[in-house]
C-alpha cells in the first residue's frame, strides 16, 4: 500500500478544528488540486466560494441545520455547479447556450463534486481534516441570495477545513463485493452480505458510544430513504436554470 492509497483510505470526517488559520499556501495548493480534477469535455463547470464573512458564517450554519462547525472551521467553502461562464462565452461568440437540459446538470454537478474531492484529498494530504455540508441545500434559495449566486449556478455543498482537534474512529464501509460487479448487475448473495455488514457496524456504534448506539446500516438507509429528501430541490433548481429538459 502506498502513501497516496493510505491517504484515500484513512478519510474520516472532521468537525472539530484547532485554533489555527491554515496558511495561504495550503489554501492556493487545495484550490490548485481542486482546478486539476477531471472536467467534462473542459468545460469546468463549477466555482469555489471562500466564505470569510462572519455574519454570512453564521447565517449559512443556521441555514444548513445549525452546524456549528460553518462558523468554527478556519476555512469554509461552497462548491457550485456553474454553468454561468458557459452562457457568457456563448454570448462572446453571438450563440445562445442551450439552457436547462439534464445533461448539462448532470456534467455540472460531477464536475464541481471531483473539484471538491481533490481538495478534500489535498487537505488532508497537508495535515487538514474536513467534513462536507450537504446541509447547505436545506434552504438553497437563501444561500443563493446571501451569496450573490446567479442563474444557472447552485450551490451543491459546502466543505469545512481545518487542523484536526479530533480522531474519531474510520466508519466501516460496504462489503467490497457488494459495490464491485463483473459483468454484470447481480445481487445474488447481497442480502447475506448486507446481514454481516449490519451485525459489524452495530459492533462499531456500541463500541464508539459506550453502548448509547446500534444502528444497523439497512436500519439506518430503511428509515432515511423512507423519508421524502428535501422536495424543494427541483424547483429551486428549474428557478435556476436547471430545468432538465
Amino acid at each position: 500500500m502506498n502513501e497516496t492509497i493510505k491517504l484515500l483510505t484513512s478519510h474520516r470526517s472532521i468537525r472539530k478544528y484547532r485554533e489555527k488559520a491554515i496558511e495561504e499556501e495550503k489554501v492556493s495548493l487545495i484550490i490548485e488540486a481542486a482546478q486539476s480534477a477531471s472536467t467534462s469535455s473542459f468545460i469546468q463547470a463549477y466555482t469555489i466560494l471562500r466564505i470569510e464573512d462572519r455574519e454570512k458564517r453564521n447565517k449559512i450554519a443556521e441555514l444548513a441545520g445549525n452546524q456549528i462547525y460553518i462558523q468554527e472551521c478556519p476555512l469554509f467553502l461552497v462548491f457550485c455547479a456553474d454553468l454561468n461562464r458557459h452562457k457568457m462565452a456563448c454570448e462572446m461568440h453571438g450563440t445562445e447556450m442551450a439552457e436547462g437540459y439534464t445533461e448539462s446538470f448532470i456534467t455540472a454537478t460531477v464536475d464541481a463534486a471531483l473539484a471538491a474531492q481533490n481538495a478534500m484529498i489535498a487537505a488532508e494530504s497537508v495535515g487538514l481534516g474536513g467534513v462536507y455540508i450537504g446541509g447547505i441545500r436545506n434552504n438553497p434559495e437563501e444561500i443563493c441570495r446571501l451569496l450573490n449566486i446567479p442563474v444557472n449556478v447552485y450551490p451543491v455543498f459546502g466543505m469545512c477545513l481545518g487542523y484536526p482537534d479530533d480522531n474519531p474512529d474510520k466508519k466501516l464501509r460496504l462489503p467490497a463485493d457488494i459495490v464491485f460487479k463483473k459483468d454484470e448487475y447481480a445481487t445474488e448473495g447481497d442480502l447475506e452480505r448486507l446481514g454481516k455488514y449490519d451485525a459489524e457496524l452495530k459492533d462499531y456504534y456500541l463500541d464508539r458510544t459506550k453502548g448509547m448506539r446500534a444502528d444497523t446500516w439497512t436500519d439506518m438507509m430503511a428509515r432515511h430513504m423512507s423519508t421524502v429528501q428535501r422536495p424543494h430541490m427541483k424547483g429551486f433548481l428549474e428557478k435556476h436554470g436547471f430545468k432538465m429538459k
